[in-house]
Protein backbone atom coordinates (compact mmCIF):
# COMPACT_ATOMS: atom_id res chain seq x y z
CA UNK A 1 0.00 0.00 0.00
CA UNK A 2 0.85 3.05 -0.91
CA UNK A 3 2.37 5.33 2.07
CA UNK A 4 0.36 8.34 3.26
CA UNK A 5 2.60 11.36 4.74
CA UNK A 6 1.75 12.64 8.17
CA UNK A 7 -1.61 14.53 7.82
CA UNK A 8 -2.54 13.32 4.35
CA UNK A 9 -5.67 10.68 4.38
CA UNK A 10 -6.67 8.51 1.78
CA UNK A 11 -9.33 9.22 -0.85
CA UNK A 12 -11.51 5.95 -0.58
CA UNK A 13 -15.23 6.64 -2.27
CA UNK A 14 -18.31 6.24 0.04
CA UNK A 15 -21.02 7.20 -2.74
CA UNK A 16 -20.22 5.07 -6.75
CA UNK A 17 -22.61 6.86 -9.28
CA UNK A 18 -23.06 5.55 -12.29
CA UNK A 19 -24.07 8.09 -15.33
CA UNK A 20 -26.77 7.15 -17.69
CA UNK A 21 -30.41 7.92 -19.27
CA UNK A 22 -33.18 6.03 -17.81
CA UNK A 23 -35.25 4.73 -20.50
CA UNK A 24 -35.42 1.22 -21.85
CA UNK A 25 -33.98 2.47 -25.00
CA UNK A 26 -30.73 3.63 -23.28
CA UNK A 27 -29.72 0.16 -22.47
CA UNK A 28 -26.54 -1.39 -23.69
CA UNK A 29 -25.46 2.11 -25.23
CA UNK A 30 -22.44 3.68 -24.54
CA UNK A 31 -23.62 6.53 -23.00
CA UNK A 32 -24.92 4.23 -19.97
CA UNK A 33 -21.95 2.86 -19.31
CA UNK A 34 -22.43 4.56 -16.31
CA UNK A 35 -25.03 2.74 -15.35
CA UNK A 36 -23.96 -0.67 -16.48
CA UNK A 37 -20.99 -0.46 -14.16
CA UNK A 38 -23.18 0.23 -11.36
CA UNK A 39 -25.17 -2.68 -11.96
CA UNK A 40 -22.14 -5.17 -12.30
CA UNK A 41 -20.97 -3.64 -8.77
CA UNK A 42 -24.37 -4.10 -7.46
CA UNK A 43 -24.58 -7.72 -8.62
CA UNK A 44 -21.01 -8.78 -7.26
CA UNK A 45 -21.57 -7.34 -3.75
CA UNK A 46 -25.03 -8.54 -3.85
CA UNK A 47 -26.59 -4.96 -3.17
CA UNK A 48 -30.29 -4.31 -3.80
CA UNK A 49 -31.04 -1.09 -6.26
CA UNK A 50 -34.94 0.11 -6.26
CA UNK A 51 -35.72 3.46 -7.13
CA UNK A 52 -35.95 6.21 -4.61
CA UNK A 53 -38.33 8.94 -5.10
CA UNK A 54 -36.46 11.39 -2.96
CA UNK A 55 -32.73 10.63 -4.43
CA UNK A 56 -34.99 10.46 -7.90
CA UNK A 57 -32.59 7.71 -8.66
CA UNK A 58 -31.94 4.43 -8.53
CA UNK A 59 -30.14 3.64 -5.11
CA UNK A 60 -28.86 0.61 -2.77
CA UNK A 61 -26.64 0.38 0.53
CA UNK A 62 -24.66 -2.14 1.21
CA UNK A 63 -21.00 -3.52 2.01
CA UNK A 64 -18.32 -4.13 -0.50
CA UNK A 65 -15.38 -6.31 -0.47
CA UNK A 66 -14.38 -3.90 2.65
CA UNK A 67 -16.34 -4.07 5.41
CA UNK A 68 -17.52 -0.09 5.34
CA UNK A 69 -20.65 1.27 3.79
CA UNK A 70 -21.28 1.78 0.48
CA UNK A 71 -23.46 3.40 -1.86
CA UNK A 72 -24.64 3.18 -4.83
CA UNK A 73 -26.45 5.43 -7.43
CA UNK A 74 -27.78 5.39 -10.88
CA UNK A 75 -29.22 9.21 -10.88
CA UNK A 76 -33.05 8.94 -13.37
CA UNK A 77 -32.82 12.49 -14.06
CA UNK A 78 -31.40 12.37 -17.66
CA UNK A 79 -27.98 12.60 -18.02
CA UNK A 80 -27.87 16.29 -18.16
CA UNK A 81 -29.34 16.87 -14.34
CA UNK A 82 -27.61 13.92 -13.22
CA UNK A 83 -26.49 16.56 -10.18
CA UNK A 84 -29.36 16.77 -8.60
CA UNK A 85 -29.22 13.13 -7.23
CA UNK A 86 -26.04 13.49 -6.41
CA UNK A 87 -26.31 16.33 -4.27
CA UNK A 88 -29.25 14.46 -2.88
CA UNK A 89 -27.74 11.48 -1.76
CA UNK A 90 -24.22 13.77 -0.43
CA UNK A 91 -26.80 16.44 1.31
CA UNK A 92 -28.97 13.45 3.64
CA UNK A 93 -25.77 11.45 4.38
CA UNK A 94 -24.15 14.20 4.88
CA UNK A 95 -20.88 13.40 2.37
CA UNK A 96 -18.22 15.03 1.54
CA UNK A 97 -17.87 15.72 -2.13
CA UNK A 98 -14.03 14.10 -2.05
CA UNK A 99 -15.95 10.94 -1.34
CA UNK A 100 -17.96 10.64 -4.22
CA UNK A 101 -16.78 8.24 -7.71
CA UNK A 102 -18.49 9.19 -10.59
CA UNK A 103 -18.21 6.81 -13.44
CA UNK A 104 -19.47 7.70 -16.93
CA UNK A 105 -18.23 7.32 -20.78
CA UNK A 106 -15.50 9.71 -22.28
CA UNK A 107 -15.50 9.91 -26.37
CA UNK A 108 -11.50 11.27 -25.80
CA UNK A 109 -10.51 7.82 -24.46
CA UNK A 110 -10.17 5.18 -26.91
CA UNK A 111 -12.05 2.17 -26.29
CA UNK A 112 -10.51 -0.59 -23.83
CA UNK A 113 -8.78 2.45 -22.08
CA UNK A 114 -9.92 3.97 -18.38
CA UNK A 115 -8.75 6.94 -16.60
CA UNK A 116 -9.16 7.55 -12.77
CA UNK A 117 -8.44 11.40 -11.68
CA UNK A 118 -9.31 13.15 -8.23
CA UNK A 119 -10.40 16.06 -9.99
CA UNK A 120 -10.85 18.00 -12.96
CA UNK A 121 -13.29 19.37 -15.43
CA UNK A 122 -16.56 18.15 -16.99
CA UNK A 123 -14.68 18.24 -20.35
CA UNK A 124 -17.75 18.57 -22.17
CA UNK A 125 -19.45 15.92 -20.41
CA UNK A 126 -23.26 17.00 -19.84
CA UNK A 127 -23.77 14.51 -16.69
CA UNK A 128 -20.08 15.84 -15.32
CA UNK A 129 -21.09 19.36 -15.94
CA UNK A 130 -24.80 19.09 -14.31
CA UNK A 131 -22.92 16.99 -10.89
CA UNK A 132 -20.07 19.68 -10.87
CA UNK A 133 -22.46 22.62 -10.39
CA UNK A 134 -24.76 20.63 -7.90
CA UNK A 135 -21.61 19.94 -5.82
CA UNK A 136 -20.22 23.53 -6.48
CA UNK A 137 -16.99 22.12 -6.47
CA UNK A 138 -15.09 20.35 -9.46
CA UNK A 139 -12.89 18.27 -6.25
CA UNK A 140 -13.81 15.04 -6.28
CA UNK A 141 -12.97 11.58 -8.23
CA UNK A 142 -13.97 10.33 -11.39
CA UNK A 143 -13.89 7.56 -13.42
CA UNK A 144 -13.83 8.24 -17.49
CA UNK A 145 -14.69 4.69 -19.65
CA UNK A 146 -13.48 4.90 -23.28
CA UNK A 147 -15.97 4.90 -25.94
CA UNK A 148 -13.58 6.45 -28.85
CA UNK A 149 -15.28 8.19 -31.47
CA UNK A 150 -15.89 7.63 -35.37
CA UNK A 151 -13.45 9.55 -37.24
CA UNK A 152 -14.52 13.15 -38.14
CA UNK A 153 -16.36 13.54 -35.55
CA UNK A 154 -15.65 16.35 -32.62
CA UNK A 155 -16.45 15.44 -29.20
CA UNK A 156 -19.01 18.28 -28.96
CA UNK A 157 -22.56 17.39 -27.47
CA UNK A 158 -24.19 19.31 -30.11
CA UNK A 159 -22.86 17.43 -32.90
CA UNK A 160 -25.21 15.23 -34.50
CA UNK A 161 -22.89 12.51 -35.24
CA UNK A 162 -21.55 12.79 -31.50
CA UNK A 163 -25.15 12.32 -30.54
CA UNK A 164 -25.54 9.12 -32.58
CA UNK A 165 -22.43 7.53 -31.45
CA UNK A 166 -22.75 7.69 -28.01
CA UNK A 167 -26.64 6.78 -28.00
CA UNK A 168 -25.41 4.06 -30.44
CA UNK A 169 -25.20 0.20 -29.00
CA UNK A 170 -22.20 -1.54 -29.03
CA UNK A 171 -20.92 -4.07 -32.00
CA UNK A 172 -20.84 -7.35 -30.41
CA UNK A 173 -17.09 -7.29 -31.26
CA UNK A 174 -17.06 -3.95 -29.16
CA UNK A 175 -19.41 -5.91 -26.23
CA UNK A 176 -16.72 -8.80 -25.58
CA UNK A 177 -14.08 -5.58 -25.16
CA UNK A 178 -16.74 -3.80 -23.08
CA UNK A 179 -17.17 -6.97 -20.74
CA UNK A 180 -13.55 -7.05 -20.26
CA UNK A 181 -13.94 -3.31 -19.51
CA UNK A 182 -16.14 -4.01 -16.84
CA UNK A 183 -14.31 -6.54 -15.03
CA UNK A 184 -11.24 -3.83 -15.01
CA UNK A 185 -13.45 -1.57 -14.01
CA UNK A 186 -14.58 -3.51 -10.87
CA UNK A 187 -11.00 -4.05 -9.99
CA UNK A 188 -9.76 -0.45 -10.30
CA UNK A 189 -13.20 0.49 -7.67
CA UNK A 190 -11.83 -2.41 -5.77
CA UNK A 191 -8.38 -1.10 -5.22
CA UNK A 192 -9.88 2.24 -4.78
CA UNK A 193 -11.90 1.66 -1.92
CA UNK A 194 -8.95 -0.64 -0.18
CA UNK A 195 -6.07 1.46 -0.92
CA UNK A 196 -7.12 4.74 -1.81
CA UNK A 197 -7.91 6.49 -5.44
CA UNK A 198 -4.34 7.42 -6.06
CA UNK A 199 -3.23 3.86 -5.58
CA UNK A 200 -5.89 2.79 -8.14
CA UNK A 201 -4.59 5.74 -10.57
CA UNK A 202 -0.99 4.02 -10.17
CA UNK A 203 -2.18 0.84 -11.08
CA UNK A 204 -4.88 1.06 -14.10
CA UNK A 205 -4.75 4.69 -15.57
CA UNK A 206 -1.90 2.40 -17.62
CA UNK A 207 -3.61 -0.52 -18.67
CA UNK A 208 -5.49 -1.17 -22.15
CA UNK A 209 -7.59 -3.79 -23.24
CA UNK A 210 -7.31 -5.25 -26.64
CA UNK A 211 -10.09 -5.29 -29.05
CA UNK A 212 -10.83 -9.08 -29.60
CA UNK A 213 -9.96 -10.52 -33.04
CA UNK A 214 -13.87 -11.56 -34.69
Amino acid sequence: MKEVAPGQKLVIPKLIVGLGNPEPKYNQTRHNIGFAVVDNLANIWQISLSENRKFKAEFGEGRSTKTEKIYLLKPLTYMNRSGQAIRAVVDWYKLPPSSVLIIYDDMDLPMGRLRLRLSGSAGGHNGMKSAIAHLGTQEFPRLRIGIGKPKNVTAESGDPKTISHVLGKFSPTESKLMTQMLDLVVETVEISLKQGIEKAMNLYNSRTIIIPED
